[in-house]
């Protein structure tokens, strides 16, 4: 699998907030024949001693090319499948998709009602600083 451009930047950012990244590539074995994906990565960040650990899978996406709508739908169809996928193995990991705040800041009232409608998690993160600039959930 290739590593997204801003693997790395998205990688940075969430070990800065204090995550601990446990998979590089998190893998997805539904036990399921032709079901199973990789996603970019795994990670987990402890959240107090009687809560336990929070757990995510992070896919990280570029979005430049020159259709914002076009890649948005691409990585909402990819976020779906992942969230899916994950209740076989692994029910109480989040799936977030990581975004560029540049292509953030271009989505349209409807795209945004979309992400509330299909409780999409976005972390939204700039590329250049690798840092989060904002995390919906």
């Amino acid at each position: 699998m290739a590593k997204d451009l801003f693997h790395n930047a998205v990688r940075e950012a969430l070990q800065k907030k204090g995550w601990t990244i446990t998979d590089d590539p998190y893998k997805i074995d539904t036990k399921q024949p032709k079901f199973d994906y990789e996603i970019d990565f795994g990670a987990k960040r402890f959240i107090g001693a009687e809560r336990g650990t929070e757990k995510i899978a992070v896919e990280v996406k570029s979005f430049l090319r020159t259709s914002i709508p076009y890649e948005f739908h691409a990585a909402l169809g990819q976020y779906i499948s992942y969230r899916i996928a994950l209740q076989f193995q692994e029910p109480e990991r989040e799936v977030v998709l990581a975004m560029p705040v540049f292509a953030f800041d271009k989505l349209s009232d409807g795209l945004h009602l979309i992400i509330e409608q299909t409780q999409l998690e976005i972390l939204v993160f700039d590329p250049e600083n690798q840092s989060i600039t904002l995390w919906k959930r």
